[in-house]
């Protein structure tokens, strides 16, 4: 029994490729749940699922539900009937037996929350990113392995360096890409925090933070998925680079805090070292979506020092 949770705006056709692949899962979801965060006059991608929705193997609802994908997320949560919860994102595209591995690694391991998929389209290795081999050089995190969160630097280590594995691997935190949760994680009350509304950054590892303190988190290598990386829905550089600061720094004194003195000076040098970063190769490669993404850190890195980041509206 498996619930799909999928949040979307503005992407009628990647909904469509979604339905069309969760149709073809050797282990068919009990129901698919759509969060529409695009306002009513919009009606794409709801004329959309009506019109897919008697051809589809499973029920599928359709909500609509705005300020963003972590909001969303929870309405489809509070709608979901599953004893398992698959949140899956619109423009990610599943092996056939992808729902079918995740429930037998939750199956057989009763401590285990939450286990999420390995997107074989997104590995890279970190020899090959000359910023990965600055962090090394600079020694600016105390971790470097994929999937886990440096509490001294309040840093996710990218999941995507891992290389390609069979079998299950512990994490700290777990994308909202293409996970399967045990209800019982939301029963807790856990939930997405509202504080990352609008477009989602950094939610997703809050969230499996919060839950690692309960729960077990595992990487199934075999449930194998292709994230499309659709650019429809997304937010400005500008706004993004913001939240690069901003959502990083509210998880981290979040999941780790208090913070220490060592802590905070970890945090803002590497805050440093990526303004440097993205500075020098907005002057270099004059590109505007670099000069925004530099404006929204400095704003983001203001916001903190001024106290007025984490006010709530």
């Amino acid at each position: 029994m498996i619930s799909v949770v999928t949040p979307t705006l503005h992407r009628p056709n990647e909904v469509a490729g979604l339905l069309r692949n969760l149709s073809e899962q050797t282990m068919l979801p009990a129901e698919v749940i759509l969060v529409d965060g695009a306002p009513a006059s919009e009606k794409q991608t709801e004329e959309l699922v009506q019109a897919l929705s008697e051809s589809l193997p499973f029920p599928c609802r359709y909500l609509r539900h705005a300020r963003g994908t972590a909001i969303q997320r929870n309405a489809g949560i509070e709608k979901a009937r599953g004893s398992l919860v698959a949140l899956i994102d619109d423009d990610v595209r599943l092996e056939p037996d992808f729902l079918r591995v995740c429930f037998d690694v939750l199956s057989r391991d009763a401590k285990a929350g939450g286990v999420v998929g390995y997107r074989t389209n997104q590995h890279f290795r970190p020899r090959t990113r000359q910023r990965w081999r600055w962090y090394r050089r600079l020694r600016l995190l105390t971790t470097f392995e994929p999937g886990r969160y440096d509490f001294q630097t309040g840093y996710p280590i990218n999941a995507n360096m891992q290389p390609p594995f069979s079998g299950v691997r512990e994490v700290d935190f777990m994308t909202t890409a293409c996970a399967v949760w045990r209800r019982e994680v939301f029963e807790s009350g856990i939930r997405f925090d509202p504080f990352f509304s609008d477009y989602g950054v950094l939610e997703d590892a809050h969230f499996s933070l919060r839950a690692g303190r309960k729960w077990r988190l595992l990487q199934c290598g075999d449930a194998r998925c292709v994230e499309l990386n659709s650019v429809n829905g997304r937010v400005n550089k500008r706004k993004l680079g913001y939240k690069y600061v901003v959502n990083y720094y509210y998880v981290f004194r979040s999941v780790a805090g208090p913070l220490t003195l060592r802590q905070k000076t970890r945090f803002w040098r590497y805050q440093a070292f990526e303004l440097f970063r993205v500075a020098t190769s907005a002057m270099r490669r004059r590109r505007a979506g670099e000069v925004s993404e530099l404006l929204g850190r400095l704003e983001g890195a203001l916001s903190i020092a001024r106290g007025k980041a984490f006010r709530r509206a």
